[in-house]
């Protein structure tokens, strides 16, 4: 481990020992702190041990549940970034990885656990700054591993909906658009995938307010996660997940069938 490394582990360390001395002298157990959170009792007692991060949105919220007057934001601030993955994304990724069932719709590009890696390469070039060359080739690697789930021996139930006008775009060119295309038309025959495709012209659209994801853990717990510009939110709270759930269930009746979604991919691969 390398000192920037070594530090951020302190770091870490350092973060999660004033989560425990606050949240003991506000008479909390590591239980009954986790309940009020989406996380649960295991995850605070890592977070206190150093051996996994506090994230800034938690942090916000426990500096306002102990009355630690943002101590915890401050000091999580003052961390070295090492990780290509932004903090507010972490909580996300881990959750995607144990989960049984996926539901996602995406009107922006093609869900990432769907990528290519051209394609991959393509939207994180698009970036606003630029990535250099490392950067982005670390990034598009880091995407492809998250794809592993697709491919384990019992891989989540996943459905996606994918709003066409994210196929319209030739992110990457006319060859990685292509091969984009057809590897989703491939997934479409996948047992435990459906893909959806939203048509355009349409006269109604409940995602106009973006894109989310649907997660069901192990234990049966229902989050929802959506991203901006500038962060993200992981939801937990059964009214938000429940009108986000609401809001997939209408795209679903909004977007084509299986079958006629396959038809328009293969349209499309035809067209080139």
């Amino acid at each position: 481990m390398g000192t920037t490394a070594r530090r951020n582990a302190s770091a870490m360390k350092m973060v999660g020992a004033l989560l425990a001395l606050y949240r003991q002298a506000a008479g909390l157990t590591q239980r009954s702190l986790g309940e009020r959170f989406v996380i649960g009792e295991q995850q605070i007692a890592s977070i206190e041990q150093g051996r996994r991060p506090l994230k800034p949105d938690l942090a916000e919220q426990l500096d306002e549940l102990l009355g630690t007057k943002g101590a915890l934001s401050v000091a999580l601030s003052r961390m070295p970034e090492v990780d290509l993955v932004p903090l507010w994304a972490e909580e996300y990724l881990d959750r995607e990885q144990e989960s049984v069932a996926i539901s996602w719709y995406e009107g922006l590009a093609v869900p990432g656990l769907l990528q290519t890696e051209g394609y991959a390469r393509a939207v994180f070039r698009s970036r606003v700054p630029v990535y250099d060359e490392d950067t982005t080739e670390q990034l598009v690697a880091a995407r492809i591993k998250r794809q592993e789930i697709l491919h384990r021996k019992v891989p989540p139930t996943m459905s996606f909906v994918i709003w066409e006008a994210a196929l319209r775009d030739q992110l990457g060119g006319e060859d990685v658009y292509g091969e984009q295309v057809q590897t989703l038309r491939e997934y479409a025959e996948l047992p435990g995938v459906t893909l959806q495709i939203l048509p355009l012209g349409r006269t109604t659209h409940a995602g106009l307010d973006g894109p989310f994801i649907l997660l069901e853990t192990p234990d049966y717990q229902r989050l929802a996660y959506m991203e901006t510009q500038r962060g993200s939110h992981l939801i937990g709270d059964p009214e938000g997940v429940g009108i986000l759930t609401q809001k997939y269930a209408m795209l679903r009746t909004q977007a084509l069938n299986t079958e006629d979604t396959r038809a328009m991919l293969d349209r499309l691969l035809g067209e080139q």
